[in-house]
This record gives structure tokens, C-alpha cells and sequence, in this order.
């Protein structure tokens, strides 16, 4: 199978969870225990996952050479969704002089004493890098929307805290996010749509299994009470912020598996469509190259 064959098989199991418009979008359409009829073993699935992560490392070594684009993934999802797993294991193959992680907390004061994107911004990837965001800039337009009273410990001025704060926001990070097109960072984000009994499911796991107590706040069950809060934000962030060049992929998370090769898939889709190449050595440069290694073929 050629290298164009592949990318359509890709694109199959890709496009249908890729949003590049939020005009007609509702979270409601997409299921997420959908597989798109994938029926795979363990094996199977470790296999083909270990094909796009090696797919993917030969195109870091590309865009780190070419040092011309730069690619930024962004992660969200309910608690337990499995953004770590996934990030882990998707990126098992990168080289970490290419790629930069960074996952956003609680904002600290220094934070809060700047506009929202701030901090964000400090991590975006430089060129010929991959970014990789575990939480990001949309927690404003989630978290802060379900909990309002967050707003308070940003300090805006009163004028600035409209009852159209929410649209103003997801405006802001549109725009933003098709600057960072304009300037070669490639925008990916992925929503890992776990379900509610999933998530249930894996809470529980972490409450039986001890290595996993770590893993588990009291909070994470609290904000179970705001489920359809989030829903609804989160359904607004993708219509609000869903564009060509920087596209959502709402992602099935009930299966761990189907979540971390949809993810390698839009990946290496993506990044296999800037057509990177090695830069070209000068035939200045080549006569240098050939001068060296005659000097070695003449060592003893």
C-alpha cells in the first residue's frame, strides 16, 4: 500500500471526528464508545499503534530539520477521559529535544496578574517543534464558566466582565488561534469524549487499585454534579472555535485504545500534509562534505 493509500485509510477513520465548523454542531451526535466498526484485539491494537508512532517520529525528525512550522496539540477532557494515558502513549516515540509538554493548573498570582492567554502563550512551541498542551487556554471557557465565581480572583474591571464575557472570550481565542496559523504553529485540538458511566467506571478502578489512589480528589466526583454544565460549554467551545486550520477532533474515550489511534491518525494526517522535507545542502556545502571525508578515508 502506497504512502497515499495509507493517508485515505487514515482519513477514513479520521474525518468523522474532525469538526472544522461548529455551524450545526451538537456533542449529542457523537457516541463516544463509537469504534467506526474497528473490531481489535489487544495485539492488534498495540501494533497499529506502534506503526503511527513510528510514522510520527520520522515526521519530528522532518519538522525539527526543516525548521519552518511548529505543531501544537491541545488536550481536553473530563476528568478520568484519559489525556495522560493517551499523551503518553501516543508521543512514546518523540524525541523530547522536539517536543515540549505542558500541563496547566490551578492559575498561580503572577498568572492572574495577566490576561488569560498569558501564560499559554509563554509555552507555545518554538519552530520545528511539537507543543503539547494538557489543559489549555479553553479551561477559561469550561471551568470558569461552570464555577463563575473564578472570574472574581482574575481581577478584570467591572466593565470587562459583560454578560457576553463567554462569546468575548471564545472570540479571543478564535482569533488567536488563526494568528498562530498565520505564523506556521499548526493548531490540533482534541476533546477525548468519555461518557458518564465511563467515567464512573474508572473512578471506581482508581478507588480498588492502591497505585492509583494518587490519581483521585474528592473534587473529581464533585464536579460529576456538573456534567451537563460541561456538555453544554464545551459544545459552545467547538462551534465557537472549530476552523479549517485549526480543526477539533471530538474523540470516542470510552475505548483506551480506538482514543490513542485516532489521536497518532489526525496526527500524523496533519503533519504528513505540510510535505516536510531535509533542507537541500549547497553544492558550496557538498564540496565541504566531500573535502571531509577524504581527509577521514586517509586517517590510519
Amino acid at each position: 500500500m502506497s504512502k497515499n493509500e495509507i493517508i485515505e485509510q487514515l482519513d477514513k477513520y479520521v474525518a468523522p471526528f474532525r469538526i472544522t465548523t461548529g455551524k450545526g454542531f451538537r456533542l449529542k451526535d457523537f457516541d463516544p464508545r463509537d469504534t467506526c466498526g474497528l473490531q481489535l484485539d489487544k495485539a492488534e491494537a498495540n501494533e497499529l499503534l506502534k506503526r503511527g508512532i513510528e510514522w510520527l517520529a520520522k515526521e519530528q525528525d522532518l519538522l525539527y530539520a526543516e525548521n519552518r512550522w511548529s505543531l501544537l496539540l491541545i488536550f481536553q477532557a473530563m476528568d478520568a477521559a484519559g489525556k495522560d494515558s493517551t499523551i503518553k502513549h501516543v508521543m512514546s516515540g518523540l524525541n523530547p529535544q522536539g517536543c515540549q509538554v505542558f500541563s496547566f493548573k490551578q492559575p498561580s498570582d503572577e498568572e492572574l496578574d495577566h490576561d488569560f492567554l498569558w501564560r499559554h502563550v509563554k509555552c507555545l512551541p518554538q519552530r520545528g517543534r511539537i507543543g503539547i498542551f494538557n489543559r489549555s487556554y479553553y479551561e477559561e471557557v469550561l471551568v470558569v464558566r461552570v464555577h463563575p465565581d473564578l472570574l472574581k480572583a482574575q481581577r478584570l474591571p467591572a466593565p470587562c466582565l459583560s454578560k457576553d464575557i463567554w462569546n468575548e472570550r471564545l472570540s479571543d481565542i478564535a482569533h488567536f488561534e488563526k494568528f498562530l496559523a498565520r505564523q506556521g504553529t499548526v493548531v490540533l485540538k482534541f476533546f477525548l469524549n468519555v461518557s458518564r458511566n465511563e467515567q464512573k467506571k474508572r473512578f471506581l478502578e482508581r478507588l480498588d487499585k492502591p497505585g492509583k489512589h494518587w490519581k483521585f480528589s474528592v473534587s473529581d466526583v464533585r464536579e460529576r454534579g456538573y456534567w451537563s454544565d460541561y456538555m453544554r460549554a464545551y459544545e459552545e467551545a467547538v462551534r465557537a472555535t472549530a476552523s479549517e486550520r485549526a480543526p477539533w477532533f471530538v474523540v470516542p474515550a470510552d475505548n483506551k485504545w480506538f482514543t490513542r489511534l485516532m489521536v497518532a491518525a489526525a496526527v500524523v494526517e496533519t503533519v504528513e500534509q505540510l510535505h516536510l522535507s531535509y533542507p537541500r545542502v549547497s553544492p558550496q556545502k557538498m564540496k565541504e562534505l566531500r573535502a571531509i571525508r577524504a581527509v577521514l578515508a586517509r586517517e590510519h
